[in-house]
Parts: structure tokens; C-alpha cells; sequence
């Protein structure tokens, strides 16, 4: 007995788990280490450490084991594929029948489309377009501009990912977050800045403009490239990250050379002083049609 249960240590220190319905031939040994509470149930018919499970990533792997159809979703899904330092512990399923209730896991009876599943790491999640609009409801456009940011996924795939799961609880508001999201926001400050600028009726602007200056690959937040205007969001980010505060200094610096104007304005400017921000901008649109005449 002693030498399978040693086998079962040794299973479960390499794979993190082990699945009774893999290893029928150490059942005896798995359930003695169970009765002295070296090992813990992580779902039915699976077992681990104490400590393996509490870890995320083992439970994870536990879902997948205990049902191959499973498809991750939402938070669990993003942190397996575009957003892994997205916060959340609970490993969240979608499942075709009812799972009785586990600590650390969520189970959700729904069909997912198959052209809306990937394997990630050998692991069933939906893909990034699908997981961004069903984060919606939590992190509202958070998601959807995180998968914009890192290329994940495109509007067109957003928009095809939410017609394809039509007559959801939610649509509605999912359209709308995809309205906001047509140029192409990298963050929520973004976001807003185009929201203001399309109900000011202000036009002729390019959202994430790649510009190269003296070699350099820049992105300006938003452009009017004709007039060589452009248009810097801080959010909360630059106020913290030392790197990304020193690198905007650099980029404006090397855009104010290269002859552009540069205007920029925080989150709190938006939120609060939305009036102050389209009154500027507009001043500055004409500043620069009359430095260059007939350009937009």
C-alpha cells in the first residue's frame, strides 16, 4: 500500500491532481491519503493538496478533467487567453448539463457556438471576441479594449461573435459598448474621448494613429492627421507607471519637433470637464486650419 500511495504522490506532485477515473488501480491508495487528509476533493472523483486546491490553475485542470466538453468562459476564459492578469479566482464553466454545486468553481448550464470555442494550452475556452462581450456585464467596455489592445480579436469578430449568440439577457447593452467601440478605444479614458468627440460632431479624427518620426513607431491616441493635431489621453496608468510617464514625455517631445500640436487631458478631465475638453479641441482644430489652409 505504501508503494501506491506512493505512485499517487508522485501523480499528483507532476499533474498538480489526480482523476480516480484515470488511475482505477490506485483508488485504495487515493482514498487512504484522503481519509488522512494529505489529499482533498477538488471535484468528484478528483483530489489534490490542500494547498493545490486553493491554486487556480489546478482546479482549472480539474474541470477539464472531470468533463473535456467544458468550455471555460468569462473571467477564467480571458485569464486563459488575452487577459491573464485579469483578477478573479473562481473558474468559472459552461457546461451542457446541470454539476452540483463546488467551492471555487461556477457551472453554467449553455451552449456555446463552435465557431466561437478555441483550445488554449489543450484547454476549451470561448475565444477572446465571445469572452470580451461576455465580460461586459462585469468590467462593462474594459474587456472589448483589452482584446482590441492586444489583437485578439476585431470588431468584425465582436460584432459576428454577438450575432451569432443572439437573444442573450444583455444584447442590448453589448450593441451599445460595440457602438463605442467602432474606432477602436485601448482603454476606458479612450473610450470616453471618442464618445465626446462623436456627440460634438467633431470629425476628420483617426483613433491609435501609427506615426513614425526619425525611425521611431509611435501611436497617438487620437489624430487629426491632416493638421497635424493630436490628441494624448492619460488615465490612471500614467500616473503610477514610471516607464510608460517617462515614454510619453519622450513621444511628446519627438511629436512637438516633428511640427505637431499635442493636447492632453486625464480621465478625471473627461469625466468631470467634458465641455472644457470638445471647447479646447475645437479651438485647436482652428488654430491649426489656419496654419494649414484647407487641410481637415
Amino acid at each position: 500500500m505504501r508503494k501506491l500511495q506512493d505512485e499517487v504522490r508522485e501523480i499528483v506532485g507532476r499533474d498538480g491532481l489526480i482523476s480516480r477515473r484515470d488511475h482505477p488501480e490506485l483508488r485504495g491508495a487515493t482514498e487512504r491519503l484522503l481519509r488522512t487528509g494529505e489529499l482533498v476533493p477538488v471535484l468528484p472523483g478528483i483530489c489534490s493538496t490542500p494547498v493545490g486546491a486553493l491554486d487556480r490553475g489546478v482546479r482549472v485542470h480539474a474541470a477539464a478533467r472531470r468533463d473535456p466538453d467544458a468550455v471555460f468562459v468569462d473571467r477564467t476564459a480571458a485569464q486563459l487567453s488575452y487577459w491573464p492578469k485579469l483578477a478573479g479566482d473562481e473558474v468559472s464553466c459552461a457546461v451542457s448539463t446541470a454539476r452540483t454545486p463546488a467551492v471555487g468553481f461556477r457551472f453554467v448550464r449553455r451552449r456555446v457556438p463552435a465557431e466561437l470555442v478555441q483550445e488554449h494550452g489543450g484547454l476549451r475556452t470561448t475565444v477572446p471576441a465571445l469572452t470580451a462581450l461576455d465580460l461586459c456585464g462585469e468590467v462593462e467596455g474594459d474587456g472589448i479594449d483589452r482584446a482590441l489592445l492586444t489583437r485578439t480579436a476585431t470588431l468584425a469578430g465582436l460584432h459576428r461573435a454577438l450575432n451569432l449568440t443572439g437573444g442573450r439577457r444583455g444584447n442590448r447593452d453589448r450593441r451599445a459598448l460595440l457602438l463605442d467601440s467602432r474606432d477602436e478605444p485601448w482603454s476606458a479614458a479612450e473610450r470616453l474621448c471618442h464618445r465626446l468627440l462623436h456627440d460634438a460632431r467633431i470629425a476628420w479624427w483617426k483613433a491609435n494613429l501609427a506615426v513614425v518620426i526619425e525611425g521611431h513607431l509611435y501611436y497617438l491616441d487620437v489624430a487629426f492627421p491632416g493638421l497635424k493635431l493630436a490628441v494624448e489621453i492619460d488615465g490612471r496608468l500614467h500616473e503610477t507607471d514610471e516607464d510608460l510617464f517617462e515614454s510619453d514625455r519622450w513621444r511628446q517631445n519627438a511629436l512637438v519637433l516633428d511640427g505637431w500640436m499635442v493636447l492632453r487631458f486625464t480621465w478625471a478631465m473627461l469625466r468631470d470637464h467634458p465641455e472644457v475638453v470638445v471647447r479646447d479641441i475645437k479651438t485647436a482644430i482652428a488654430i491649426r486650419r489656419r496654419r494649414f489652409p484647407g487641410r481637415r
